[in-house]
């Protein structure tokens, strides 16, 4: 504007199509500072331009990147549920004699919104998880956690849950009680320190598993509806539940 004594527009365009290699030669520098100008704009703003352009690739490329690992992620998250999340946390709840408290705001519907899973999250992180220990049928849970002991290590194995660092949690905390009980034969008479220790496991387990379930069912919510609507029809907290639908 100033050198070559053009209008705004004018500039603006000329230094665009300079940077960007394109060159139409509509408008040049007749001037000689305007030339010694457009020599450094060349020299300097060309490299600048393809490196924002390589830049903004690359972004978009890590983002493209990003979102097929969480797909992935995801995907693992629901077999995990559809496995032995959903049945696991069946059994907990039974063993928490102060589960009705937290109940209803685990009956997920399909209006819920945004603000609803975020309420449910918040009061399910402040619940107070108990275990009680004379509900556990530790024979059975260990069955049922030995059963899937494979499933849960093939889990583990797998490079793309380092995203997720709560939901490795999670499987860490399950397999550790699964460790815990494969270790011990005999449940019978056992001393009160290890029933307080089993129950501080399972608690963790406990705590754990509600809140990622909440996490997940909203993720299933706002990508995959058909998915949802079976995860609402198996909800392991809803006494009323059937997975056969109904007509209202």
């Amino acid at each position: 504007m100033v050198i070559e004594g053009k209008t705004v527009l004018d500039a603006a365009y000329f230094v665009v199509v300079t940077m960007a290699t394109v060159g139409y030669g509509d408008i040049s520098p007749v001037t000689m500072w305007g030339k010694i100008f457009t020599m450094a704009l060349v020299v300097t703003g060309v490299g600048t331009f393809l490196g924002v352009i390589a830049n903004v690739t690359e972004i978009m490329l890590a983002k493209r990147e990003i979102e097929s690992r969480l797909e992935k992620l995801n995907m693992v998250i629901g077999v995990f549920f559809s496995e032995v999340g959903i049945s696991l946390m069946a059994d907990l709840s039974r063993f928490d004699h102060n589960f009705d408290s937290i109940r209803p705001e685990l009956i997920v519907n399909a209006n819920w919104s945004v603000k609803d899973f975020t309420r449910a999250g918040r009061n399910s992180k402040k619940h107070d998880y108990i275990v009680s220990m004379e509900r556990v049928d530790l024979i059975e849970l260990k069955g049922f956690l030995m059963g899937k002991r494979d499933f849960l290590v093939r889990l583990l194995e797998n490079p793309v849950l380092m995203e997720h660092q709560s939901f490795t949690d999670l499987l860490r905390a399950v397999f550790h009680v699964t460790e815990e009980l494969a270790y011990r034969d005999d449940f019978t008479d056992i001393p009160k320190a290890d029933s307080d220790h089993l129950a501080n496991d399972i608690k963790r387990v406990y705590h754990i598993i509600v809140v990622e379930w909440i996490d997940y069912m909203k993720y299933l919510k706002h990508n995959y509806p058909f998915l949802f609507s079976l995860a609402i029809r198996t909800n392991p907290f809803d006494r009323k539940v059937s997975v056969v639908i109904k007509e209202a």
